[in-house]
């Protein structure tokens, strides 16, 4: 059976994320699994009463586990703890389980390890096969998604994040804004993505999805698709990852790190499939 994952370090950050992540598995009615990364370097500090940090962190999942198994009370809530770096383990944790998603927060600070998710969620969103949420520190949006806003630009793979945009809004019968996004003047660039966003619409209308289509000229996508996103009081936003590649390293594109880091909005990424990702070790 699919699960939901959360990439879990006990701070308040990651906490919240995965409050997010069980609401998803409850309407996608699957297990909800919470990962916890012991890494080589771990700070042994720790920052309640346990002198080992596994029976901590298994402590800290038990008090988890009985806080949120009222809300999903036909599937389970499992734990796990892997050695490791920590996004190598979350997404081999994912890849194992096939996993639904995966949902993390882009900040965090505990006891464990500073900044232990922070340094982490963009290696998780680039590594990861499956759809992630990011939240960011600070962000609490309503768990029952209702508004869903879906940039369409001009890139070849943009259309690729739609039926993962309709996956999630049929859990929550939540209505789905295309928003057509186009930064050029040329009118044939503007009309490829009018009719990328026509076709992405087809699709939700087979699918019997509550949408609704509108388009604009901006300069910077990332703060065009926040600034519409805040104004209809969208709870995702879900995006490509437009990522580039080198030998060595894998990095989000500057439109998708921009969001990922900027939005007030928990963040769907979706990798492209095309794309061939090469991480070193």
């Amino acid at each position: 059976m699919k699960e939901v994952i959360a990439a879990v370090d006990f701070s308040e950050c990651s906490v919240n994320a995965a409050e997010h992540a069980l609401s998803i598995a409850s309407r996608a009615n699957v297990d909800l699994k919470l990962v916890y990364v012991l890494t080589k370097n771990q700070n042994q500090k720790t920052i309640f009463k346990y002198h080992d940090v596994v029976d901590e962190a298994t402590q800290l999942f038990e008090e988890l586990k009985q806080r949120f198994q009222p809300n999903l009370p036909n599937n389970s809530i499992l734990h796990k703890i892997r050695e490791g770096k920590v996004y190598k383990e979350v997404v081999a944790e994912a890849n194992e389980s096939q996993a639904l998603m995966i949902v993390t927060g882009t900040h965090g600070s505990s006891g464990f390890e500073e900044l232990w998710i922070g340094s982490n969620a963009y290696r998780i969103i680039c590594s990861a096969n499956c759809p992630v949420i990011t939240l960011r520190e600070g962000v609490k949006p309503e768990r029952d998604l209702r508004r869903i806003v879906l940039p369409i630009d001009e890139t070849l793979s943009t259309r690729q994040k739609v039926p993962h945009a309709a996956f999630i809004a049929s859990l929550f019968n939540a209505e789905i804004h295309v928003l057509a996004l186009f930064q050029s003047n040329m009118k044939e660039l503007q009309d490829k993505v009018i009719n990328y966003a026509k076709q992405a619409c087809r699709l939700l209308e087979k699918d019997q999805l509550n949408f609704v289509m509108t388009s604009t000229k901006c300069k910077n996508p990332t703060d065009a698709t926040i600034e519409y996103a805040t104004k209809v009081d969208a709870n995702l936003i879900v995006i490509m990852t437009d990522q580039t590649t080198s030998f060595k390293n894998l990095f989000l594109g500057p439109y998708a790190e921009q969001m990922i880091h900027r939005s007030p909005i928990p963040v769907m990424s979706i990798k492209p499939k095309d794309l061939i990702s090469v991480m070193s070790r």
